[in-house]
């Protein structure tokens, strides 16, 4: 086949709404047997591959097993798909044709489980690093993308950060690029179990200011402006307005606690006061949180009128 058959069992997921574990459950098969499909480690036997076929055509009525064989644009179209997702989806960053993550699986299923809890429009605030004493605010939105992960667009005075939100292992990993330069960001956030998620912190790690370019991390607090829309469009034109905003936070704006929160020493001498050795978003002290939330400044509200 042009494209591997686990590409396509996970498009067929995707399209279909279907987990790994349901899939497992309709086949009559283990769980770990659709898991190695998907991972590519192994092919369906001919009985399996039919079977599999059956289960499909129960909701695809024209589905047959030599659909396997088409082409990546002939075979999404069968599904409904968009083909420049699937080109994406089939050879898109994070996938076999980009980086060969060996838990991508789990990430969509994790993404399809806890996405919508992250899905809308934030604010992240964290210590700016050109100015000591001062915060920065970057703006944008958090949405499903049509591989199945989170996609974060983020950005500042023209500045513009893409990449992916990670919801994995009870913690929220992200990993981005700035698009002017192509420099790599990456965070770790706390996870959070509620429905919709209004505030999350973690560490943030990015290249610094100084002529080295220098690694440097930071703490950083992501509070919810707003909600999507449902109209992409409008969505897209609500981020872009967010991210024209001036990033850098006026005097005295941030709470002294959040100010607390982001910035405070560490070290040795921290550490024989009781303080704390390294910089860590400790769980016991995390802000993140749902819907009723009191402890945090109050965020205005987006407007998504279409």
């Amino acid at each position: 086949m042009t494209t591997p058959f686990s590409e396509k069992l996970r498009l067929v997921l995707k399209m279909l709404s279907m987990s790994s574990a349901q899939l497992a459950s309709e086949l009559g098969t283990d769980k770990s047997v659709v898991s190695r499909w998907l991972k590519g480690s192994v092919l369906p036997s001919a009985h399996n591959l039919s079977r599999l076929t059956s289960v499909i055509a129960t909701r695809v009525t024209s589905f047959r097993t030599l659909d396997w064989e088409r082409e990546p644009q002939d075979f999404a179209e069968m599904f409904g798909a968009d083909p420049d997702a699937i080109s994406r989806a089939m050879g898109g960053p994070l996938q076999s044709r980009g980086l060969p993550l060996s838990n991508f699986v789990q990430m969509l299923e994790s993404a399809e489980r806890r996405g919508k809890s992250y899905e809308g429009f934030f604010r992240s605030t964290r210590p700016a690093p050109t100015a000591p004493g001062r915060f920065i605010h970057e703006q944008g939105m958090i949405r499903r993308d049509p591989i199945g992960l989170l996609k974060l667009t983020m950005g500042s005075a023209g500045t513009v950060v893409e990449g992916w939100m990670i919801p994995l292992h009870g913690q929220l990993y992200s990993i981005a690029t700035e698009m002017n330069s192509g420099t790599l960001l990456f965070g770790i956030f706390n996870g959070l179990g509620a429905t919709k998620v209004d505030v999350f912190d973690g560490l943030t790690l990015l290249p610094g200011a100084d002529k080295g370019r220098s690694p440097t991390a930071t703490a950083i607090l992501c509070e919810r402006v707003g909600n999507l829309s449902g109209d992409p469009e409008t969505d897209d034109r609500c981020c872009r307005e967010l991210m024209a905003i001036n990033p850098l936070a006026p005097e005295g704006s941030v709470p002294e606690h959040i100010r607390n929160h982001l910035v405070r020493d560490i070290g040795p001498a921290q550490l024989a006061l009781g303080g704390d050795w390294l910089l860590n978003a400790l769980l016991s002290r995390s802000m993140s949180s749902g819907p009723d939330f009191d402890t945090l400044h109050a965020a205005e509200e987006v407007k998504t009128k279409k």
